[in-house]
């Protein structure tokens, strides 16, 4: 398991957003010559990264990433988007409907056999989240106390391995889960870092929580970030993105787009 204290980030990273490549390596960019089109492939359906904005518009973190791909493989010509349906994803790439994807899927070892993913771009972390009133200062008082989970969660299992004093008390849902630290019925939650920043700050929370100092990320419980699929055919276009995606983090326009849609540091 990795761990960030809150706000902070590897030291060669803009502040906000750690570092998903090393800031020594360097990375060829292959030959694009051939290629007629750059087509990405996205969903609607998962703000702040793919969302349909007030205008009907879609918009978010990854329509901002991919121009920005485009933009530093000099492809902005040949760079399309489209959203279809998330279940259709996988389909529409292996018919050549087109080249990435990029919308959150999950690496797996079955998909992996199949395609290439490219270096995270960003990395989910777990968070504790506690009351503003009286929630503790930091996790290490949290040891022999109740913290929620939702029941079956990675976040339960990631509980239990790395923090086995704090006691886990588990719900059903995550509305579950952040309502009960609301209502002082555990003394923490334990979850997606991105889900509750997000409500920590929305009006169902009414400002009554915050999040503790600390952002865990495991790669065992949480797997290996946010990555673009490619075909195994087109090695070239996989090995186009990894380059671009490290010039954009070391350039810090990675971090740019991160704070646009991110107004709650995550980390």
């Amino acid at each position: 398991m990795a761990f960030l204290p809150a706000g902070a980030a590897d030291p060669d990273a803009p502040a906000g957003l750690p570092a998903s490549f090393d800031s020594r390596e360097r990375l060829a960019k292959p030959d694009l010559a051939g290629v007629a089109r750059l087509r990405f492939l996205t969903s609607v359906d998962f703000p702040p990264f793919n969302f349909i904005d007030q205008t009907g518009k879609l918009t978010g973190f990854h329509l901002d990433l991919v121009r920005e791909i485009c933009r530093e493989l000099d492809l902005t010509a040949k760079c399309q988007i489209q959203a279809v349906p998330f279940a259709e994803l996988r389909e529409n790439l292996e018919k050549d409907a087109g080249e990435a994807v990029i919308a959150g899927v999950a690496v797996t070892t079955g998909l992996r056999r199949d395609f290439i993913f490219s270096r995270p771009y960003m990395r989910l972390p777990a968070r504790f989240i506690v009351r503003s009133d009286a929630g503790p200062a930091n996790v290490a008082v949290l040891a022999g106390r109740p913290v929620g989970v939702v029941r079956g969660s990675v976040h339960e299992a990631m509980l239990s391995s790395y923090f086995p004093t704090h006691r886990p008390v588990p719900f059903e849902t995550q509305a579950e889960l952040l309502q009960a630290v609301k209502d002082k019925k555990v003394d923490a939650a334990f979850g997606d870092g991105l889900q509750v920043a997000f409500w920590s700050t929305g009006p169902q929370a009414e400002k009554c929580c915050r999040l503790l100092p600390g952002a865990y990320l495991s790669e065992t419980f949480l797997g290996e970030g946010l990555t673009i699929m490619t075909r195994k055919d087109e090695p070239a276009i996989s090995g186009a993105i990894d380059h671009a995606l490290l010039s954009l983090s070391r350039s810090g326009r990675l971090a740019e787009i991160y704070l646009r849609y991110f107004p709650v540091d995550i980390y």
